[in-house]
């Protein structure tokens, strides 16, 4: 009794913890218990029998104590063997032992079908239950040769009182390794069940703890579990969510969308997800009933299908209010930045206009103070005045620079796409640049290939990306540096590269390239005026014009900018899935006259 107590503990254990990760009867532990209680069992019967087998032996030969002392001698070798943790030899020696007792009845009794085949087709099972795989198949292979020594066998047949008492032995026999056999199965069989059981109270566990509502519907679409979340969720008890209960629970509004996923999932077997409100009740009379988005997952179950198609259905329910609230604050936040952005494009076009007309009069009337209209003046004079020409018109590039950006920034800059020479960008650029280039002492190095084709761009935001290119390069090159700049055609490109030696700039740096008023020099401590304002611009209308900006530098050996853009244009470039246009074919007397699409207008917004 003690050692079946022991074997069915070992059984709990080992299903309960699920630790060993392997099937359960590979388990050692019950293994083991179930080769000690089995070579009790061998023990117990060959003591039991063991005066039968000898009163048998004085009539019959020595056939049953000889099984005996082999019962025992298997008994004793098994427990030796699973003490010492070798529980595959000991699963073994019992299996063999059954076969060398099938053997000897076999060979005993000449008839084809006998106690001894039946002991040792007992064998094969055995080692299937408790032993491995090869051991299994070994075997069925030496049944099948014990199958076939029996049919071989060509004794004459014993006395009728032989013939009795071999009976009689390979009865017992078989009852023996039957009882051991039968043992092992019940045992794994409770094993299993406990295991089964202990499953499905983790998992009961696992859907009643968990944070999701967790509702399984059957083919007619009645609750057949409600997990106890759904009561936190639904601020009810769970008796209360039955027949028409959750529905009644889903806003007047979604209760079609709820009912359609639902039917989906039953009748079509198809999973659903989807979000709509649903009602939390309150405490009565402390707190009122609100509304709270649930995402539903809807998952047919495939197991279980009645005869007309129908699927029960596990449904999960997830409180998802938080994450909608987040949305919905997003989304305020993203409205109230792209009111603040047009708040800030109207501001800037609003106040260029009044800015523009006031520096404009201050720079025309320096200039004529300059030219001496109102008469001569003094040196000191000169000079305040040409402090103030070049302070208004630094003013109107600023100025420029910021209604650029912000009409590239808002999707309102419009390139007027034009075939023109792209040499003919360089020598203009150069000049405009010349006095900030002398003031500095700034030589240029200039390579333009030859027979550069035609470019479909817009020349002035062209022109303008190569001023800005050419004044950065200026503005941060030591004195007496130079600045090279070629323009060369690379594949279906126009490559303009500007280079200059100056302080180059840091990987931190080149990766903020083009955020508007940030110069790699910053601080309080920087050396270089500007807004930094000039490579968002160039940026900005590189990528109007679909190119690429590229940008190699280095800090303290100089900066190299690539700009690449497309030679026939950005609204010539037709994507690959674009359809052919249909030929034009004559038209036939009655027919409606067919116009073909136009030319891409050459003008684009930047959206």
């Amino acid at each position: 009794m003690r050692s079946l107590q022991s074997l069915r503990q070992a059984w709990v254990r080992a299903f309960a913890s699920g630790a060993t990760g392997q099937p359960p009867r590979r388990s050692n532990e019950l293994r083991r218990a179930t080769l000690l209680a089995n070579a009790r069992i061998l023990l117990l019967a060959a003591l039991l029998l063991a005066p039968a087998a000898v009163f048998v032996a004085l009539h019959a030969g020595p056939l049953a104590p000889a099984i005996a002392v082999l019962a025992f001698g298997t008994g004793c070798a098994s427990i030796a063997f699973a003490r010492a943790g070798e529980e595959l030899r000991a699963a073994e020696l019992q299996v063999y032992a059954l076969l060398v007792v099938g053997l000897l009845l076999t060979l005993a009794d000449p008839a084809p079908a006998d106690f001894g085949l039946a002991v040792a087709l007992l064998a094969p099972i055995h080692a299937a239950l408790i032993a491995s795989r090869r051991t299994a198949m070994r075997a069925w292979i030496d049944v099948a040769a014990i199958a076939i020594a029996g049919f071989a066998d060509a004794q004459f047949l014993p006395s009728a009182a032989a013939a009795m008492w071999l009976h009689l032995t390979g009865g017992l026999s078989f009852a023996v390794a039957g009882l051991v056999v039968a043992f092992t199965a019940n045992r794994q069989n409770t094993a299993f069940e406990v295991y089964d059981r202990h499953q499905l109270n983790a998992f009961r566990h696992l859907i009643e703890h968990v944070q999701d509502a967790v509702m399984r519907f059957s083919a007619e679409g009645e609750p057949l579990f409600i997990s106890r979340s759904a009561e936190t969720l639904f601020g009810c008890r769970r008796y209360e969510l039955t027949g028409g209960g959750l529905l009644e629970h889903v806003h007047v509004l979604d209760r079609p969308a709820f009912l359609t996923a639902l039917a989906d999932a039953n009748r079509a077997g198809v999973a659903r997800k989807l979000e709509l409100r649903m009602r939390r009740d309150g405490s009565p009379g402390t707190v009122a009933p609100a509304f709270a988005w649930v995402e539903i997952a809807f998952s047919p179950v495939a197991e279980n299908v009645t005869g007309d198609g129908r699927h029960e259905v596990v449904a999960l329910f997830r409180d998802v209010t938080d994450r909608r609230d987040q949305e919905n604050q997003m989304l305020a936040a993203r409205r109230a930045a792209e009111e603040a952005s047009e708040a800030k494009t109207r501001f800037l076009a609003t106040m260029g206009h009044e800015l523009r007309t006031p520096l404009n009069a201050i720079i025309g009337f320096s200039e004529m103070m300059l030219g001496n209209i109102g008469g001569e003046l003094s040196p000191t004079h000169r000079e305040y005045a040409e402090l103030i020409r070049k302070s208004g018109s630094h003013l109107v590039g600023v100025l420029g620079m910021l209604l650029d950006m912000s009409r590239i920034e808002a999707g309102k800059f419009e390139l007027n796409a034009e075939s023109f020479a792209p040499g003919d960008l360089v020598e203009p650029c150069l000049k405009m640049v010349g006095p900030l280039a002398e003031e500095k002492k700034v030589r240029f190095d200039t390579h333009l290939a030859r027979g550069l084709p035609p470019i479909m761009a817009d020349e002035r935001a062209c022109r303008q990306i190569v001023i800005n290119l050419l004044s950065n390069a200026i503005k941060f090159s030591h004195p007496g540096g130079v600045v090279s700049i070629s323009l060369n055609r690379q594949g279906s490109w126009l490559k303009l590269s500007v280079s200059d030696t100056g302080i180059g700039m840091s990987t931190e740096a080149i990766a903020r390239i083009g955020e508007p008023f940030f110069q790699a020099n910053d601080g309080l401590s920087r050396r270089y005026e500007g807004a930094g304002l000039g490579l968002s611009i160039v940026k900005g209308l590189v990528d109007l014009h679909r190119g690429q900006l590229r940008i190699a530098s280095e800090a303290g050996t100089g900066t190299t900018m690539t700009v690449l853009l497309p030679i026939n244009g950005p609204e010539t470039k037709l994507p690959e899935t674009d359809p052919v246009t249909p030929l034009v074919t004559p038209l036939r007397r009655g027919e409606a006259a067919h116009t073909v699409a136009p030319w891409p207008e050459q003008k684009r917004s930047a959206r």
